[in-house]
């Protein structure tokens, strides 16, 4: 079975910056795209960032310029790099696997920024 996992979440102060883990294990066979998920609080779920097979990638408007997503696909690892942090950043991050009609989520990280 395939698992993620997030890691290095945690607290910051406004402005400053986090760099977010998501390990894959178990059998991959197709991965069409790899995502970075977040849910405040009282609010939805919303797609952050994204990256495909072929390495292209897609921002929400609100992180744009901020956040920098990529994988090292020897080490079965994405990331989700999170520079000039803001409150409203403050969320569950998760990240999803999609592969043909399934999609992956690991358990979310906590990412709590301070003003």
């Amino acid at each position: 079975q395939v698992q993620l996992v997030e890691s290095r979440g945690g607290l910051v102060q406004a402005g400053g910056s986090l760099r977010l883990s998501c390990a894959a294990s178990g059998k991959i066979i197709i991965v069409n795209h790899m995502d970075w998920y977040r849910q405040a609080p009282g609010k939805q779920r919303e797609l952050v960032a994204s990256i495909t097979n072929a390495g292209s990638t897609d921002y929400a408007d609100s992180v744009k310029g901020r956040f920098t997503i990529s994988r090292d696909n020897a080490k079965n690892t994405m990331y989700l790099q999170m520079n000039s942090l803001k409150p409203e950043d403050t969320a569950l991050y998760y990240c999803a696997l999609n592969s043909f009609l399934t999609t992956y989520w690991g358990q979310g990280t906590q990412v709590t920024v301070s003003s």
